[in-house]
């Protein structure tokens, strides 16, 4: 005699057979590891330079062991980890994980440094969207603000120098496409912005000069003279000065900032 099975009753059966097999799987899977056992397999991940296994093995220390004096190491070297993994948009939400649970800890500033260099890594050219640049600013500025005796602040401070050149340049060249449209108005915006909050960076001399243009093109001839003047006093060997003294006199080569007429457009001035 045959045993007949409808395929309602074969399709049970099979669906019993997998789950039986994904219940002991993950039986199998997760097999709790004394805490140092763990905390030393990362840490020789780390050093091996095999930064993904390191992150995933410093989030099973955490995992197993939540109440350890390792658990806490182990957030904070898993940010690092997933640093150098490059899987910076997760190493940003640990550090912020980190610095939430334990913002009183010794090593809370390595994760406002790390959180920030995460971003600063992620600074994509001066042609695109600037959104990241003003996060990696923000970032580094909480660093040097909260931790100005910090070994890290220094560091901070000269990515923010980059940083700040980084924006000013992206409005230096949105500035320069309403210029050359004609928009004269909308350009000084810009420029304006660039010597207003970006005073430290390289920009400034250009954005001078493209006032200058600006000026003239709509007939403020006493506004490109001061602005020109303002050139010609900080920046007097620069090659932005030389374009303006040539709009502004109509030769080539201009005199020393303090002599003859530039010298007596600064004495006005200042």
């Amino acid at each position: 005699m045959r045993l007949l099975f409808s395929p309602l009753r074969l399709g049970v059966a099979l669906l019993l057979l997998v789950l039986a097999g994904c219940g002991s799987s993950r039986n199998e899977v997760y097999i709790e590891k004394p805490v140092d056992d763990l905390y030393n397999k990362a840490m020789d991940a780390l050093v091996d330079e095999r930064y993904s296994e390191a992150a995933k093995t410093f989030e099973q220390v955490e995992s197993q062991h939540p109440y350890s004096v390792w658990a806490t190491k182990s957030q904070l070297m898993g940010v690092y980890s997933l640093y150098e993994s490059g899987s910076y948009d997760q190493a940003i939400i640990a550090a912020d994980r980190f610095i939430q649970l334990h913002p009183g800890h010794r090593d809370v500033a390595y994760a406002y440094y790390l959180k920030a260099i995460c971003y600063y890594m992620q600074i994509v050219d001066v042609g695109r969207d600037q959104r990241t640049t003003e996060l990696a600013l923000r970032a580094l500025d909480d660093v040097v603000r909260r931790f100005p005796e910090s070994k890290y602040a220094r560091d901070a401070k000269l990515k923010l120098d980059f940083t700040r050149d980084h924006l000013a340049g992206k409005e230096m060249e949105i500035g320069r496409y309403y210029l050359n449209r004609q928009e004269y108005l909308a350009a000084m915006n810009r420029f304006k912005r660039v010597i207003d909050n970006y005073q430290t960076t390289t920009h400034v001399p250009e954005a001078l000069e493209r006032l200058v243009e600006c000026d003239l093109a709509l007939g403020l001839t006493k506004e490109a003279k001061d602005n020109a003047a303002v050139l010609g006093y900080n920046y007097p060997g620069s090659r932005w000065y030389k374009d303006a003294y040539a709009l502004m006199t109509g030769s080539g080569a201009p005199a020393e900032a303090r002599e003859g007429w530039f010298g007596s457009l600064v004495s006005n001035v200042f």
